[in-house]
């Protein structure tokens, strides 16, 4: 088996192939992902890929194995988030070194995106912030609601059931409306 490389994470994510997924994943292709980057995912989870962290790709690739790749591996289930609070941390650790003004456009979307998928609302203002200093318009539109979800119910109502929570009427209510955000 051949180690993957901060590079080929890079590579293999912003492909044109892969691009068109990023948020309308199918089946097949969280197979393929799983198959191919599951021992990485496993390698990064436990600290083995840490010495990536100190470059702009290498900080970049761990975010979208710990954030991004978990989503589509684990859908449904729990494991889906285990590496979120990870991924944070690199995250911070390539903003601490300003590695984000090393990246494009589409790379800084993903180095941000830990913290939009954090129920802290501090993480949540950071990422509005982010995304909005560096004029990612779209991104921002989807960073402003995530934060009025965490604002308003201090948690993604969406991930109770997968996290075993018990959900308040309200958020009930809140996802059997169209308003509601899915996942």
């Amino acid at each position: 088996m051949n180690r993957e490389t901060a590079a080929s994470v890079i590579e293999f994510w912003f492909s044109e192939e892969v691009k068109p997924l990023w948020f309308n994943s199918t089946e097949d292709f969280d197979t393929q992902l799983t198959e191919r980057f599951l021992a990485t995912y496993q390698e990064a989870a436990q600290g083995k890929l840490d010495e990536w962290e100190y470059s702009a790709e290498g900080a970049l690739a761990l975010v979208i194995i710990l954030d991004q790749f978990p989503l589509n591996m684990f859908r449904g289930q729990k494991a889906s988030f285990v590496t979120e609070a990870s991924s944070r941390e690199v995250a911070k650790n390539a903003l601490n070194h300003h590695f984000d003004s090393q990246l494009g456009d589409e790379q800084k979307a993903f180095l941000y995106m830990p913290f939009m998928h954090s129920e802290v609302l501090d993480d949540q203002d950071q990422s509005v912030a982010l995304y909005k200093a560096a004029g990612l318009e779209y991104n921002l539109k989807f960073a402003e609601h995530h934060r009025k979800i965490v604002k308003r119910f201090g948690r993604f109502p969406h991930r109770n059931q997968i996290l075993v929570r018990k959900s308040t009427q309200e958020e009930i209510d809140w996802l059997a409306s169209d308003e509601a955000f899915k996942g």
